[in-house]
């Protein structure tokens, strides 16, 4: 699971105070996923800059503060350190000590319902997340369709849909993307329906 973090490192959004402080950092319940499979850890970074670390019901308090840039400063046992902090999204917080090549991955779990304790939560979460944000693509997206010999569109696939239900079109009329120039891979609306 390392090497598949490790490949996201390079398409990180970095931590912007202005962006990310009050909506996405502060009083998150941000899971550890780097070794859960030993131990689970959460971070709660409070406005106070109290840090309140979770492992295993053992409960540590202690200290962070906003440096710059996207610089954070977390006091350990072993005295201060400092942190740089990037996003993947929203969702995904991703720490990197300074001058180090490790980094610590973390998924928001604040707004999940499921409690993430196992390296299977964290498959079955981001499968879920991602599901969600391509069938909102999906969505969102505009296809052509063809239907008795003409084509129509572009529409959103929502439109799309929308039609099928008052049944002004059939749902096995071809589609094509708005990227493509034919209907080559003969997906139909139906096809697309299944996915969302």
């Amino acid at each position: 699971m390392t090497d598949i973090l490790h490949h996201i490192v390079p398409k990180l959004e970095p931590f912007d105070y202005s962006l990310h402080h009050d909506t996405q950092f502060i009083n998150q319940e941000w899971v550890l996923i780097n070794g859960i499979e030993d131990a689970k850890a959460m971070y709660l970074f409070k406005p106070n800059n109290e840090l309140f670390i979770s492992e295993n019901d053992h409960v540590t308090k202690t200290r962070w503060s906003f440096i710059n840039s996207n610089f954070l400063s977390i006091t350990t046992e072993d005295g201060i350190v400092l942190i740089k902090a990037f996003y993947k999204d929203k969702d995904t917080l991703v720490l990197n000590q300074k001058a180090s090549e490790d980094y610590a991955f973390f998924i928001n779990s604040s707004d999940y319902d499921i409690t993430i304790n196992t390296k299977e939560d964290i498959q079955k979460y981001l499968k879920e997340k991602y599901l969600k944000k391509a069938t909102e693509l999906i969505s969102d997206h505009q296809f052509y369709y063809i239907q008795r010999f003409k084509e129509y569109g572009p529409y959103t696939m929502k439109e799309l849909v929308e039609k099928v239900k008052t049944n002004a079109i059939n749902a096995y009329c071809l589609v094509r993307d708005v990227n493509e120039s034919d209907y080559s891979k003969k997906l139909r609306i139906k096809d697309i329906l299944q996915e969302l």
